[in-house]
């Protein structure tokens, strides 16, 4: 199991974990992803491992988001706004039993953030991408 904590408003949680999302609100998404799932492969059996396995897909999401904004006529990452709506709704259904808030994640506003996303793609049939490093979403944690 992963030891290393770090102490945030009197609480301790995780290194790995406060990294994902200072890696995220920086839009380094693949970055995010690849921190996180130093937790997650600790121990894949703890109650928390659905959790990250939903925010490292969250992040996956966002990885294809914006190399499909980066690169929208390259023959692979033009074709990522499919993958990033699955890797979204994986991602919602994988938070989902952790209720409105769960480690200090506001969880309603990742459901939100989420919807949004995936009504957006679906609604222009996968040929708009919503992201752009000037609207890039940020999450922080309630400490």
């Amino acid at each position: 199991m992963v030891e290393n904590l770090t102490r945030r408003s009197g609480r301790e949680l995780p290194v790995f974990y406060t990294a994902y999302f200072e890696k995220f609100n920086a839009q380094e998404f693949y970055e995010a992803h690849d921190v996180l799932e130093h937790l997650w492969l600790a121990d894949r059996s703890a109650a928390s491992a659905q959790f990250y396995k939903g925010l490292i897909q969250l992040a996956g999401a966002f990885v294809h988001m914006q190399k499909q904004f980066l690169r929208p006529s390259h023959p692979k990452d033009g074709r990522r706004l499919r993958p990033a709506a699955r890797l979204f709704l994986l991602a919602q259904e994988n938070i989902t039993p952790f209720g409105s808030s769960f480690m200090f994640l506001d969880l309603r506003r990742v459901h939100e953030l989420i919807s949004t996303h995936v009504h957006f793609l679906q609604g222009h049939d996968f040929s708009i991408n919503p992201w752009s490093p000037d609207s890039s979403p940020t999450l922080s944690l309630n400490i």
